[in-house]
């Protein structure tokens, strides 16, 4: 077995745990936490083009020397670009059931207790439930959509709870066990 990644992007669609996921990664790691989302939403949720978001995640990877986990997609905008500079690619992909329950649940706490987001963003009942572009009705399309999209792309696929726990462990204590033989 190589060595254990030290820059991981971790994908999936809405309400799969990317975030948490990721943010709780980095810190066992001890290397950044970037979050596509915050990279791409500024104030007033305006979005960045994608030459702004490529210059912006190219510099959060280059400040990031000794590695980093990324979660998110925005594969429209970035292309490849995050998954070519990984050494891992980890696509959270829980049952349909599970992520969309978490998604109404995380986007109704959200409304209901006013939670700021990146660069003084919030959801709004609107955003949320109203039209096409609403949260809820988009993580549902692209839930399909990405399974439908990265199921033959070699990515490693954590489907549950469970297995999300044991590729945490397995590469921290990877990652761990390096160090300790380097020195």
């Amino acid at each position: 077995m190589g060595a254990p990644p030290t820059r991981i992007h971790v994908r999936g669609t809405t309400g799969s745990g990317k975030s948490t996921f990721a943010a709780e990664l980095a810190a066992r790691m001890g290397v950044p936490h970037i979050e596509l989302d915050a990279l791409h939403h500024g104030p007033n949720w305006n979005e960045a083009t994608a030459d702004e978001l490529r210059e912006r995640v190219l510099a959060a990877m280059r400040a990031a020397q000794d590695g980093w986990v990324i979660d998110g997609n925005y594969d429209g905008k970035l292309g490849s670009l995050v998954e070519d500079a990984a050494d891992a690619v980890v696509w959270l992909d829980p049952p349909f059931h599970t992520a969309f329950i978490r998604v109404l649940s995380r986007t109704l706490h959200r409304v209901w207790h006013d939670v700021e987001l990146w660069n003084g963003n919030r959801e709004s009942w609107r955003t949320a439930l109203w039209g096409w572009d609403a949260l809820i009705w988009w993580s549902m399309r692209a839930y399909f959509r990405h399974r439908r999209l990265w199921a033959n792309r070699g990515y490693i696929r954590l489907r549950s709870e469970r297995a999300k726990r044991a590729w945490l462990e397995q590469t921290v204590t990877a990652r761990r066990d390096c160090r300790g033989s380097s020195r």
